[in-house]
């Protein structure tokens, strides 16, 4: 991202910085977090399979940068958000929307909480999905 200011890559690790002060378990970056993001999309696509706490866990990525994106200028978001986009799209081609009663049986999921949580994959594998399967 060449075209980004002092300015720029000062708000991303600002923001930063924030997260990590409000219990983030450190000051991750941007391209740490879109990595982390498709990543999860991509095992999701593939078909998901660890347990359902890691899922949740894999889950917060989405969180941290729907959190951090107003934080970061606007040319951060112009730069990124086709990126982020494209990643959103991909996880909801691969998952349903189920208004979050799946994961909702593990994880407290909540109206303020992003649609991302509202989704399950549809293709779960192993332990996932006998969790997920599991009354």
């Amino acid at each position: 991202m060449s075209d980004l200011s002092a300015a720029d890559y000062e708000s991303i690790d600002r923001a930063s910085r924030k997260r990590h002060e409000l219990g983030w378990c450190k000051a991750f970056n941007l391209d740490e977090m879109l990595g982390a993001w498709e990543s999860l999309v991509a095992e999701v696509e593939a078909g998901y399979g660890l347990m359902v706490d890691e899922y949740t866990n894999d889950l917060a990525c989405r969180d941290w940068l729907a959190v951090v994106w107003p934080m970061v200028t606007e040319r951060v978001r112009d730069a990124w958000s086709p990126e982020l986009a494209a990643l959103d799209a991909r996880f909801k081609e691969a998952s349903e929307d189920d208004g979050g009663q799946a994961i909702g049986r593990f994880y407290r999921v909540q109206g303020k909480d992003g649609w991302w949580w509202r989704r399950r994959p549809k293709n779960g594998r192993g332990e996932f999905a006998a969790d997920l399967a599991s009354e």
